[in-house]
């Protein structure tokens, strides 16, 4: 058990039947930022909150405004309004950030609805609904062996030129945002998106992939 306690100074409490007293949801997202020691720990503590559908960008917006000192505050308007606008993980926050506008990539459509084959419904994590093209990101932050990523490489690669969708990892999108970058320009450009990659900085690594292709 962590104790903490809360730096403000006017919390207050929801209580209801068989429920120990609690904070509100943003009083609590915003304890927790406050006592964050990495930016991606606050961003998945606002993400978090949006995918949970436990909160709104106003009721945020209106708890970081009442707080006199809070940690990460420069950071927080832009971390919520991508909450807000669809981005519910660490992941997918840093993939539309640093792969996507860092490298000048049309915006894709977030948290699509679609049905499964058994009837239940799901939701496509970015969706370029007018290129077919899906984006898939597996927010789990371990290192798969060599063989494991040589084969989701290899799938890339074929979804780029044949098929339908993309799927990437932490360290995709983490570590090699420029080359997860470049595969999804081609994917688009395959077809038909006529835009061009922007570097994200003068040692950008996409435009070397993209001399190969």
């Amino acid at each position: 058990m962590v104790i903490h306690i809360s730096s403000s100074g006017n919390a207050r409490w929801r209580f209801a039947q068989g429920i120990p007293p609690h904070t509100f949801a943003e009083e609590t997202v915003i304890d927790l930022v406050h006592a964050a020691g990495d930016l991606d720990d606050v961003i998945a503590y606002v993400t978090g909150a949006f995918g949970r559908k436990l909160t709104t960008k106003e009721r945020l917006m209106q708890e970081v405004n009442t707080r006199p000192r809070l940690r990460w505050r420069a950071e927080l308007g832009e971390i919520i309004a991508a909450g807000a606008g669809g981005a519910h993980s660490v992941i997918e926050y840093r993939y539309d950030r640093d792969v996507e506008r860092a490298h000048g990539l049309p915006p894709a459509r977030k948290q699509v609805p679609f049905t499964r084959p058994n009837g239940s419904r799901g939701f496509r994590d970015r969706c370029y609904e007018e290129y077919g093209l899906i984006i898939e990101l597996d927010g789990k932050q371990y290192h798969p062996d060599e063989l494991q990523g040589r084969d989701q490489d290899r799938d890339n690669h074929a979804a780029a030129t044949a098929g339908s969708t993309l799927r990437y990892g932490w360290t995709d999108v983490t570590r090699t945002p420029c080359a997860s970058a470049a595969q999804v320009r081609a994917a688009l450009r395959k077809r038909g998106h006529t835009g061009s990659l922007q570097p994200c900085s003068p040692t950008c690594g996409a435009f070397p992939l993209l001399e190969v292709r």
